[in-house]
């Protein structure tokens, strides 16, 4: 059962944590609350527990016009990186947990994901087509170094030529280039490296447990290098943090091979607008005021938008200042004319769910 949100004493910290607090999950009607003499607060990061998720199914179908994609699948549901300002985070609550520590620490892993993904694909129903891997939690958490769930699934989209594009914040998926390496080939692979900030601090304590700036730059150079093709995306701008950072960004990701880049606003759905206010009075306290204005004057004076169209761009004029900041960064790298490689199922083969030798 989740908490209410005084997990750590105003003004601490978790280390290795982006959410400091665990909140009442919004569809339960029933909270424990702490009482301040009789339960101290805890002030010790909690450990990740693994759980078995028992899904019978594995693709997820979208139909928000916003998302370039509409099926897509997730190894895990949580994530590790505990990125304080992760939209998924609200989707933990479905599952009875809370979006805050909850959803960093107890992550819920398809073990058979590899399994249930053949069995979509080899269905005479399916239309070949980019699957997006994912589209809500990182594929390359900590726990795919161990599990390899994420090659697995790779593997099995190899074996029937079915295009994937891939997003993730993780260095690890350089572990799996020669996978890419084979479907790049088909032109049936992208991958896509979300970089929030080059500043390392910040992204120590905004996105705990995903590689840092450094290593994400390197997973793109080794990427291209390679053949595999690979963009970045400045995801998500935060505004009045880290908007004056897209040139350098941009630069950044040109300079190590990426051939294309976009960029997303900040989201703070449901409870993730507390989290993220909290975290930002912990560890930024003299931007905070800031950085939550300046999200209201893009939000229509709220902190959160859902609108489709305008959800993942925001309105008004420092949305189309950041607009226009990053058009010119692409321009200025040349980013902008680099080719864009769309991604073909004309290869794509059916295969039988179990291969039956004959000898």
């Amino acid at each position: 059962m989740a908490t209410t949100p005084n997990a750590v004493p105003a003004g601490g910290t978790l280390r290795g944590r982006g959410a400091a607090v665990n909140p009442g999950n919004r569809f339960d009607p029933v909270r424990y609350e702490r009482h301040p003499d009789l339960d101290p607060e805890d002030t010790v990061a909690p450990g990740t527990q693994l759980l078995k998720d028992t899904s019978r199914s594995i693709l997820s179908k979208n139909t928000s016009p916003d998302v370039p994609f509409t099926y897509s699948f997730n190894p895990y549901r949580g994530c590790e990186h505990g990125c304080v300002y992760c939209y998924a985070r609200p989707t933990h609550e479905y599952l009875g947990f809370s979006a805050g520590l909850d959803f960093e620490t107890r992550i819920l892993v398809k073990e058979n994901a590899a399994a249930l993904l053949r069995k979509e694909l080899a269905r005479p129903g399916w239309e070949p087509q980019a699957v997006a891997l994912s589209g809500n939690t990182d594929p390359y958490q900590p726990a795919e170094r161990e599990l390899g769930i994420t090659r697995g699934c790779l593997e099995v989209l190899l074996d029937f030529r079915n295009p994937v594009g891939i997003i993730t914040k993780s260095r690890l998926v350089t572990r799996d280039i020669d996978v890419l390496r084979e479907l790049a080939a088909f032109d049936a692979v992208s991958v896509t490296l979300s970089i929030t900030t080059l500043d390392a601090g910040l992204a120590a304590v905004m996105e705990p447990r995903a590689a840092s700036p450094g290593r994400r730059l390197d997973a793109v150079r080794r990427l291209s290098e390679a053949g595999i093709p690979v963009g970045v995306n400045v995801a998500p701008v935060v505004p009045g943090l880290t908007d004056h950072e897209i040139p350098s960004i941009i630069r950044a990701a040109a300079e190590a091979g990426a051939e294309r880049a976009g960029w997303i606003m900040l989201r703070l759905p449901h409870g993730v607008r507390m989290l993220f206010e909290d975290w930002l009075r912990r560890h930024r306290p003299a931007r905070a005021d800031k950085v939550l204005n300046r999200i209201r004057h893009i939000r229509g004076g709220d902190l959160n938008d859902s609108r489709y169209a305008t959800r993942m761009r925001g309105e008004g004029i420092f949305a189309r200042e950041i607009e226009a900041l990053f058009r010119l960064a692409c321009r200025h790298t040349g980013l902008d004319a680099r080719r864009y490689r769309p991604l073909s199922s004309r290869h794509f083969r059916r295969r039988a769910v179990e291969q039956i030798s004959l000898f």
